[in-house]
């Protein structure tokens, strides 16, 4: 472990999270409406108004957990309010038991509502965070709701929306990896600000862990399956039923270490290693560096056309997951790959120039034109999260090599 390079990589981490949360301080937060505005262009510029609900639920998360890790500032207080204040104003449908819409306008008017509970999600996380730093209780009551209403349809309780599943079930269902890898990300904030339940905490934790090696991990196709059948039966015979989204795993990866480290289950750190290990190695473009957006499980043609794109959000997910590897194990194979990615990152995906990552590049590494930071799927979220966990797990790592 060379402790110069760690300094080093430790600096730029930590002018880069400057940067990134001024940028969405000073260009995305709505002050008429109130929530945030994530469709920004290089400079920041808004190109569209229509507003993300995920959006609104990661930065109000985010905001709040930098107030956990620095301490609570004015500002980024103010902007997990406002976001959390614009979801309960606008983004829960009432009519359909409070399940949350996908899109609003500028001023909150419903656009778009999906079947999948990922708004959901987000919401709980912001409110279990923002009562963590504040104590508000009316946020809790309304994270421990969310974080429900998301666990029951999932076992069987019928959804109200009406929108039902995205195929004919009569024909096709199954299962879908980013449902019980969020969940038990979720999981780990409401454990995490309120004791009173951690017992519901560990034992739906563990089963998002046990689902998601029972159903997705496929050891004898050396990957992990989006999409599965509803016992885990592989199914290879359509495009879907093969899709590797090798960013998604490595980013679960990091979810089942924290698992692994809060039960002492040192077993579950080398099955997540190995989950590391053949995501990267058949995800990483060895022509042009990074990693590809999406495989196939047998190496046959991606159906998404954006699959050999370089997306920002899973060199994130790389980069805290190789240190905490490293963290986890020592094996010095995982702090190359923190260094190799953050290298990319460096080169490719960082703008000193007007702050934040450029969200999308084609595969050789250039944005793609005209060139954004923020979209509907992309805001004050992975990029930022990625830069204070690895700042504090390098401030560990050093530590650790000073004694």
């Amino acid at each position: 472990m060379d402790k110069t390079k760690l300094n080093e990589a430790r600096q730029w981490i930590r002018e880069e999270l400057d940067r990134c949360q001024r940028f969405w301080l000073d260009n995305g937060m709505d002050e008429v409406n109130g929530g945030v505005y994530t469709c920004l262009d290089r400079e920041g510029k808004l190109y569209s108004t229509d507003k993300s609900v995920w959006m609104q639920g990661r930065c109000g998360w985010i905001f709040a957990w930098l107030c956990h890790l620095y301490g609570a500032r004015e500002e980024w207080l103010a902007a997990s309010k406002s976001c959390l204040d614009f979801m309960e104003k606008c983004c829960l449908n009432r009519e359909a038991g409070d399940r949350m819409y996908f899109t609003v306008t500028a001023d909150g008017k419903p656009l778009r509502q999906r079947r999948y509970y990922f708004s959901e999600a987000f919401y709980a996380m912001a409110n279990a965070e923002y009562y963590g730093v504040t104590g508000d209780e009316e946020c809790l009551k309304r994270a421990r709701r969310a974080y429900d209403l998301y666990w029951d349809p999932w076992h069987g309780m019928p959804d109200p929306t009406g929108l039902g599943p995205k195929t004919i079930p009569e024909t096709r269902s199954g299962r879908a990896f980013g449902i019980p890898m969020i969940y038990l990300n979720v999981t780990s904030v409401l454990r995490r600000v309120d004791p009173d339940q951690q017992a519901l905490y560990d034992e739906r934790a563990q089963s998002c862990v046990d689902d998601i090696f029972r159903y997705h991990v496929k050891d004898e196709l050396g990957c992990v399956l989006e999409n599965v059948g509803p016992d885990g039966e592989a199914r290879l015979d359509f495009t879907e039923g093969r899709i590797v989204n090798p960013g998604h795993d490595i980013e679960g990866v990091w979810f089942l270490l924290e698992h692994a480290k809060r039960t002492g289950d040192a077993s579950l750190v080398e099955k997540a290693a190995t989950i590391f290990d053949r995501a990267i190695n058949a995800g990483w473009d060895k022509e042009y560096g990074g990693l590809l957006y999406f495989i196939d499980c047998l190496g046959r043609p991606p159906e998404s056309y954006e699959h050999d794109m370089k997306l920002w959000w899973p060199h994130d997910e790389i980069l805290i997951s190789s240190l905490m590897l490293y963290r986890d194990t020592r094996r010095e194979e995982y702090l190359d790959w923190f260094f190799k990615t953050l290298e990319y990152s460096k080169t490719y995906f960082s703008d000193p120039a007007y702050g934040e990552w450029y969200g999308y590049l084609r595969r050789d590494g250039k944005p793609t034109q005209p060139a954004c930071k923020g979209s509907t799927f992309k805001g004050p979220f992975h990029l930022p999260r990625m830069l204070s966990m690895v700042d504090v797990m390098l401030g560990e790592l050093l530590e650790d090599a000073a004694v």
